[in-house]
């Protein structure tokens, strides 16, 4: 099952709260920064916006009797003595975390390919779009809004279609040429499937982690949520036939908002290449920004 594993690397401050010193660093400076996560190394930081997904990715190892299935790789901007008060964080909040970079203010994200991580999380888009274009699956956490994660021992993730998990070769039409278009190419290559998109690798990994269970007993739960209406649901479902990626739930919305449908379907996070879906979303759920395609030029 070594092939089956599955790593994320995220990033300290999509991990942990730490807006508190990074207003520090912003208004007083490195030196005082790092005086004040020594001061109060002891001191555990409270949970960020990835917490709970991280705590639910690293539940699922144990549902693996052989080895575990599920890594997290933290890369921090942190230099390894102020690091300290995050490594205690994770003891304290008793997180199965053990590798680590921290990189003293320079990008991180150049690590998380020798890791062969499969997503990249992080709160730096400078970070995220780098990832991006070095090809791995990567998006700017954005945290709920109000009220509580997802209830529940359940991993639920869900994603948009074009320009996430697929490429953004039908929203460019649609953007450039206008919805009529938009349907009658998706019309027309119906049963071609689409190219695929930055996620399309973590989801084959999420996927492979899914078919060591059945169906009914799986400890994931995916959902697509997208735009798109009939008739441009057809060669969507034969992608990911031909993809041989079971997506448990398919919500095809016609350009209704998002965030209420994710909240239905409790999703711990989601993810979406449109500025303007993320901020529905993350009224109910936690959101990763994937600024990927023509929308993000």
């Amino acid at each position: 099952m070594a092939d089956k594993r599955l790593v994320v690397a995220i990033s300290s401050r999509a991990l942990f709260d730490l807006d508190e010193s990074h207003e520090i660093y912003e208004t007083q400076g490195t030196q005082a920064y790092c005086q004040y996560q020594v001061e109060n190394e002891d001191v555990p930081l409270k949970p960020g916006a990835a917490f709970v997904l991280v705590k639910k990715l690293l539940a699922l190892n144990e549902k693996f009797t052989d080895a575990p299935q599920v890594e997290i790789i933290l890369l921090s901007r942190n230099s390894s003595d102020t690091g300290l008060r995050i490594f205690n964080s994770i003891q304290h909040h008793q997180l199965e975390i053990t590798r680590a970079v921290f990189t003293s203010g320079s990008s991180p994200y150049r690590y998380v390919a020798p890791f062969s991580a499969n997503l990249f999380l992080s709160t730096s888009p400078e970070d995220v779009r780098k990832a991006l274009d070095a090809g791995i699956a990567a998006a700017t956490i954005l945290p709920l809004k109000s009220g509580d994660a997802s209830p529940g021992d359940q991993l639920r993730i869900a994603f948009d279609g074009d320009s996430v998990l697929f490429s953004d070769e039908s929203e460019r039409i649609y953007k450039e040429q206008g919805l009529k278009a938009f349907t009658d190419n998706e019309t027309q290559t119906a049963k071609n499937p689409l190219n695929e998109g930055p996620f399309k690798a973590f989801l084959m990994a999420l996927n492979k982690l899914q078919t060591e269970f059945a169906e009914e007993d799986s400890p994931i739960r995916t959902a697509l949520v997208t735009a798109r209406s009939a008739p441009a649901h057809e060669r969507v479902i034969r992608t990911l036939r031909a993809w041989g990626i079971r997506i448990d739930e398919a919500i095809f919305l016609g350009g209704m908002a998002k965030g209420p449908f994710l909240k239905s379907f409790g999703a711990d996070i989601f993810f979406d290449d449109q500025q303007g879906h993320c901020d529905s979303a993350r009224e109910h759920v936690a959101t990763g920004h994937v600024p990927h395609g023509i929308a993000n030029e």
